[in-house]
């Protein structure tokens, strides 16, 4: 199997695998428990708290421990709208986000009367920020933008999107930072909420966090215990909560040279990409190097897919969360032309690949075009 899909998820670290095994052989009870044995697994999990919040530059009481990036998004959209619907109920999103922030603001819209503006994007897959000050109103009390898309690594303009919602005291600004943590420099300021997950940078699936400030007031989502300071109920996944702080330590630590092997990878592939016949890049040139993403005019992408996956690739079409779509709602956003978005491939990449995978791909694709094409 040759892996190309890296932005879905990735495997889990042989140190974070050898930890995790430990852990849950021996940290087996619940952490709320106050007898010895649960106070010290509470204990761990707030060192991780502490491990995180150090690495992100925040405070360890603005980490709030969820089941991933999707319950975390869930947490920033829903809570903010229904704690503070009292201010306003207009919400802004770029119209490329994650399903988990659309289809939660498609919730909003559908049961709870919420006004829901869905920002456009250019043809490099990037906010067009003078929509947004177009859009936003001294009742919209949440802007939600992407750090970097998981379809296309287009890297959103994000300092820009600060400043606008900065001047508007009732609304929050939250960005989805699961393909932006462990790849770049992430800077939190003036950002309120955030949302991270663990098993896209070799940690355990099932695993994330949201990055809330203290002075955002949201609802909480699921409701149980007092877990999580009462935002979050429900029984903590200990190890997983124990094992993320080492795993974005690890992420932080490597990721300089990580970057620099994804980047020649990702170099060396879009310019063989460019030279072949019916194709034609999506991803704009100042992407995040961990993603590539292309459209082949003249073959379908499930042919497409199908044709590398019998050559042993394994690549996506579009988000694994959305794969039972048509198109891409990313390159439609982006482009009109029928066959750029029925073609599309997504190509992601981390330092665990070889250039005998990256090389032997260009051959392959070739190959697939000489037959399909």
């Amino acid at each position: 199997m040759k892996y190309f899909d890296y932005a879905s998820t990735t495997p889990v670290s042989e140190e974070v695998l050898k930890t995790y095994d430990e852990v849950l052989r021996k940290y087996y009870v619940n952490s709320e428990s106050i007898y010895p044995d649960g106070l010290e697994i509470d204990k761990l999990i707030n060192k991780s708290r502490q491990q995180m919040a150090d690495l992100l530059a925040v405070k360890d009481s603005q980490i709030i421990f969820t089941s991933g990036g999707s319950e975390a998004n869930n947490l920033a959209i829903k809570g903010v709208a229904f704690k503070n619907q009292n201010k306003g109920k207009h919400i802004i999103v770029s119209s490329i986000e994650h399903s988990s922030i659309l289809n939660s603001c498609k919730w909003l819209q559908e049961y709870a009367g919420f006004d829901v503006t869905y920002l456009p994007v250019n043809q490099d897959g990037k906010v067009v920020v003078e929509e947004l000050k177009k859009a936003i109103r001294n009742d919209t009390i949440l802007v939600s933008v992407m750090y970097v898309n998981n379809e296309t690594g287009a890297i959103q303009p994000i300092e820009e999107i600060k400043k606008i919602v900065k001047n508007y005291h009732n609304c929050y600004f939250h960005s989805d930072c699961v393909q932006a943590l462990g790849k770049m420099e992430i800077d939190l300021s003036d950002i309120d909420l955030a949302t991270f997950s663990a098993h896209k940078i070799y940690g355990l699936k099932g695993s994330g966090i949201l990055v809330k400030r203290n002075h955002v007031q949201i609802a909480p989502v699921i409701s149980g215990g007092q877990q999580e300071s009462g935002l979050r109920g429900g029984t903590l996944n200990s190890p997983a909560c124990i094992l993320f702080g080492k795993t974005m330590r690890l992420a932080f630590q490597q990721q300089n040279h990580n970057t620099e092997v994804v980047k020649e990878y990702n170099e060396y592939l879009r310019n063989e990409l460019e030279k072949m016949d019916h194709i034609v890049i999506n991803s704009p040139s100042d992407a995040s190097p961990y993603v590539l993403n292309f459209s082949c005019l003249t073959i379908p992408s499930e042919v497409m897919m199908n044709a590398l996956s019998l050559k042993g690739y394994c690549v996506s079409a579009l988000s694994t969360c959305d794969s039972k779509q048509k198109v891409s709602h990313v390159i439609a956003q982006m482009y009109s032309d029928i066959n750029r978005l029925r073609g599309t491939i997504r190509l992601s990449f981390s330092h665990l690949m070889s250039w005998d995978d990256i090389k032997g791909f260009v051959i392959d694709l070739q190959e697939v075009l000489d037959k399909y094409g």
